[in-house]
C-alpha cells in the first residue's frame, strides 16, 4: 500500500506560517504586480504595511 501524504501534513509544523499575496502598483508603467511571500503569522501585518 502507498503511504498517505496527508498524514505528514497534519503534524502541525507549518501552521505558524502564512502565504501572503500583495498587489503592488509599478511607478513606471502603472501596472499592478503581485508580490508573494511566506511569512510568520506574527509578521503578516508588517508585510502588508510595507511600501
Amino acid at each position: 500500500m502507498a503511504k498517505k501524504v496527508v498524514a505528514t501534513l497534519k503534524s502541525g509544523a507549518g501552521k505558524s506560517f502564512t502565504k501572503v499575496i500583495k498587489m503592488v502598483k509599478s511607478p513606471k508603467t502603472g501596472a499592478f504586480t503581485f508580490k508573494e511571500e511566506v511569512v510568520h503569522n506574527d509578521h503578516v501585518k508588517d508585510f502588508l504595511n510595507d511600501k
